[in-house]
C-alpha cells in the first residue's frame, strides 16, 4: 500500500512542478516588449547655397522626416514625412 502512496505523491509533485513551469513560461513570454530604439536618428545632412537640409529616422512610427532651415529664417521647418512600409 505505501508504494501506491509513493507513486501518487511522485505523480503529483511532477504535476505541480510541471504546471509551475508552464505558468513561469506563460508570464515571462507573455510580457511586452520594449522597443529600446526610441530616439530620433539623424541619418544625413546636406547643404546647397543659404539652404540646409536633414533626414532623420524615428524608429517608433517607422518614419522618415526632412528639415529644411535657411540662413535668415529661424527656426527649421520639419513638415516633410514619409511612412515607412
Amino acid at each position: 500500500m505505501s508504494i501506491i502512496k509513493e507513486k501518487t505523491m511522485l505523480k503529483l509533485a511532477v504535476s505541480l512542478l510541471l504546471t509551475a513551469l508552464v505558468g513561469y513560461g506563460v508570464f515571462a513570454f507573455a510580457q511586452g516588449r520594449t522597443d529600446l530604439r526610441t530616439a530620433v536618428t539623424p541619418i544625413g545632412s546636406s547643404s546647397s547655397d543659404e539652404t540646409s537640409f536633414a533626414w532623420f529616422y524615428d524608429p517608433a512610427e517607422r518614419t522618415v522626416y526632412v528639415c529644411r532651415a535657411s540662413q535668415g529664417a529661424g527656426a527649421p521647418d520639419c513638415k516633410g514625412k514619409a511612412v515607412l512600409p
